[in-house]
């Protein structure tokens, strides 16, 4: 793990993202329960995301399922306030939570509900950096088409975590890393 995710990691409190029920479980390693199905993923696993990610300042990133929040105040510590971000998440209820929590943690990025049948932001594409904190079948490739050139994608795919690299050719760079589960990315509800 780099030191600018082990530093992420330390100032931004998982606890601040749980439901309150769950919060003294935040410094154990393993997925908490966000309600509608959804999870909070380990943080080993949410800094292995991050570290093949590899966000910089100056960066846009998109982070599609943005649960409880967590995720997206990590990114924008990772942005260092230079960049853009942009959340979406597909469950209503989380996209209040997951905005709740963001805003109480004065972190100004805007969680925008996911539209039926559409896979992240097409709109405001083209993005740097994508992380997808929810397993899909295979490749997507509306995610893909959101990437600009040069860009990275972090996606569970098929129980292991894809790393996609648009190279500027348009042609993709793919690397597989071991053995992780999500729950599933849907397009509709």
């Amino acid at each position: 793990m780099s030191a600018r995710v082990t530093r992420a990691m330390h100032r931004v409190r998982r606890a601040d993202f749980l439901p309150p029920g769950v919060r003294h479980h935040a410094p154990v390693d393993v997925p908490l329960t966000i309600g509608h199905g959804q999870t909070n993923s380990q943080p080993w696993t949410v800094a292995f995301m991050l570290g093949l990610l590899d966000v910089r300042p100056g960066h846009r990133v998109l982070d599609v399922g943005a649960g409880s929040g967590w995720s997206t105040a990590l990114l924008h510590e990772l942005l260092d306030a230079r960049g853009s971000l942009a959340a979406v998440e597909i469950v209503p209820e989380l996209v209040k939570f997951g905005q709740a929590n963001l805003d109480a943690a004065g972190v100004d990025v805007k969680v925008s509900q996911a539209r039926a049948g559409v896979l992240g932001l097409p709109e405001q594409a083209p993005f740097d950096r994508i992380l997808v904190s929810a397993e899909s079948a295979d490749l997507p490739a509306e995610l893909v088409a959101q990437l600009a050139p040069g860009g990275i994608m972090v996606i569970p795919v098929a129980g292991a975590m894809w790393r996609v690299e648009k190279r500027a050719d348009g042609d993709l760079e793919v690397s597989r890393h071991g053995g992780f589960r999500f729950v599933p990315l849907r397009r509709r509800l």
